[in-house]
């Protein structure tokens, strides 16, 4: 059992949090989390490099000189392959690297990838975050507090805030998500989690759902 210390936006220290990794994920799995990783970095890559074959570089068909008779080795059309300004002999072709693994090894991948950053203390909880408007200084005012500031961050809340995405989005480093909108990808990447306790609690609740069911 883990006892996290909740802090608020200033930094002070005004309570704790009990939370067992193992009710996130009974084990951690480091095959599974490393092929769900592969999985979201496949799928983000967009496949689209591209040459030319033989066939599709435009240039005369004509042979280039007579078969025989000019003391030079054979040779057809320009768009050969081993000539300059031809076709590539395995010319690339857009393909998609996307792959999928099952629902439920994906969902078993994010509890994993939570309950290893709880394991490394590598969380830090929040009481409450909220902005009436977006507010970058405020937010960063809130990340230099939490020690925060100089580290890739994840700032995860309960629900999609607009004002929360907005006041981070032009921080360098700091990226924004929902409970709901968590990946192993996207908890393993940085280098510290800072969660809302609601969505600690969302966490938690979502982690004991999937276990009964």
């Amino acid at each position: 059992m883990a006892s996290l210390t909740i802090y608020d936006s200033s930094g002070n220290q005004v309570g704790t949090y009990s939370i067992d990794a193992d009710e996130i994920a009974p084990r951690i799995n480091k095959q599974l989390l490393h092929d769900a990783v592969v999985m979201y970095q496949a799928n983000e890559r967009q496949g689209c490099a591209k040459s030319k074959s033989r066939g599709e570089v435009s240039s005369s068909g004509k042979k280039m000189y007579r078969q025989k008779g000019t003391g030079n080795a054979r040779a057809g059309h320009r768009r050969s392959g081993v000539r300059r300004g031809g076709g590539h002999i395995f010319a690339k072709q857009p393909r998609d690297f996307g792959h999928r693994l099952p629902k439920k090894a994906v969902r078993l991948a994010t509890r994993m990838a939570i309950a290893s950053k709880i394991q490394d203390d590598e969380i830090v909880v929040i009481d409450k975050l909220a902005f009436d408007q977006p507010a970058t200084k405020d937010m960063a005012a809130t990340l230099k507090a939490l020690g925060l500031g100089k580290t890739t961050t994840l700032v995860t809340v309960a629900e999609h805030d607009v004002n929360i995405y907005k006041s981070a989005r032009n921080i360098a480093d700091v990226s924004v998500s929902p409970v709901n909108g968590l990946n192993a990808l996207s908890v393993l990447r940085p280098d510290k989690l800072l969660v809302t306790k609601d969505a600690l609690d969302a966490i938690k609740a979502g982690a004991q759902s999937k276990e009964a069911s």
